[in-house]
């Protein structure tokens, strides 16, 4: 039992560890589910959330594969089972899952599961969600012990989850609170401006037939005016710039994030990057958040093995080359994907992307410095 619970405590950090990593509550819930199929040697694991309309806010599984899941259809709902369970609160351990009054149905697609162990994730009194496991590769089924173990692992698991529910809040109410400040300064600053700027345009084109020598002087502070918006707005960037890149510049924040990733992800993603110039602030974000938008989409949705991060620095151009080996994607999804966004990013900045999607995805940014 002494190795039993060091492999509890071992799994109980990755999911904590997880939480200090800033990752969502969905990643946060994967790492107790894998962590969970691996402490009892279970072939399938699964964990549910509930929602308030009788399904599922959140679901994620171990053992399936992603043909499996499109046979299966929607996710499940709280009935069978896992409604029992949710209503109850308590633990269900369970030779033949099919044989027990409880169990209704699955869809056709469903794998069979047979020994069954189930625990709740309670915080408090409040059921946060249900862990349960199923087809135990060793045989025999689950044991007492085994349930022991479980509801050991959903008590610390609670509170990761539970951490992880408040810093996504607190990271909404952060952006919140930083986009209203935002929107202040520029009511405060750039609006006004634009404002002048628009009726000294207004008093030039009213003059200009009947008055030209004021026509130009208005002309003149148009100019004046729309140069000093432009700088309120860059002035605005740089306020959003990550601190990161004031401690790190772009190359070891960007080398940081990878290195992160590589650790989170199965698939491997590696970095290179050669010695770069100082580099405006506002190209640094851009290239930036490009480069975070392009890892996010390939490490989620493209099932690659490998992703490659190229940042290079060549007569007067930055390229920033973002390459995965997956599946790519049709033009379709490129909405869904956040392109069209990260192609605004770079233009800002009066750069180009490209997106190549034959032979897995590249993303390519080219900014001139």
């Amino acid at each position: 039992m002494t190795s039993d619970r060091d492999e509890i405590l071992q799994a109980v950090s990755s999911a904590v560890l997880a939480v200090t990593r800033h990752l969502s509550v969905r990643e946060v819930l994967q790492v107790i589910v894998r962590s969970a199929q691996r402490l009892l040697d279970a072939r399938y694991a699964a964990l549910g959330v509930p929602d308030d309309d009788g399904s599922f806010a959140e679901f994620v599984a171990e053992g399936l594969t992603d043909k499996q899941w499109e046979a299966i259809g929607p996710l499940p709902r709280q009935h069978g089972m896992l409604g029992a369970m949710l209503r109850d609160g308590t633990p269900a351990r369970l030779p033949d899952l099919r044989k027990d009054p409880r169990f209704e149905w699955w869809p056709k697609a469903h794998p069979v599961m047979k020994d069954f162990l189930g625990v709740p994730i309670r915080d408090g009194e409040q059921v946060l969600g249900i862990i349960f496991l199923a087809n135990k590769r060793t045989g025999g089924g689950f044991t007492q012990d085994d349930q022991d173990l479980l509801t050991l692992f959903a008590a610390h698991a609670a509170i990761a989850l539970a951490n992880a529910r408040l810093y996504e809040r607190g990271r909404e109410l952060a952006m919140l609170e930083e986009r209203n400040r935002v929107a202040r300064e520029l009511h405060d600053a750039v609006t006004q401006k634009l404002f002048s700027l628009r009726l000294s345009a207004q008093a030039a084109r009213t003059m200009l037939d009947k008055a030209p020598d004021k026509a130009a002087a208005e002309m003149d502070r148009v100019q004046r005016l729309a140069g000093e918006a432009l700088s309120e707005l860059r002035a605005v960037i740089v306020e959003l710039r990550p601190a990161e890149l004031d401690r790190h510049g772009l190359a070891e924040t960007l080398r940081k994030h990878v290195r992160m990733l590589d650790r989170l992800h199965p698939a491997g993603v590696t970095f290179e990057c050669p010695e770069l110039p100082p580099l405006d602030s506002a190209v640094e974000v851009a290239v930036l958040r490009v480069a975070q938008e392009a890892l996010h989409n390939a490490l989620r949705h493209s099932g690659a093995q490998d992703v490659r991060v190229d940042l290079v620095y060549e007569e007067g151009k930055l390229t920033l080359t973002v390459h995965d080996d997956g599946s790519g994607f049709e033009q379709a999804e490129t909405r869904g994907l956040g392109l069209v966004s990260m192609r605004d990013r770079a233009e800002s900045v009066g750069g180009v992307m490209s997106v190549d999607s034959t032979g897995g995805t590249t993303v390519r940014v080219e900014v001139s410095v």
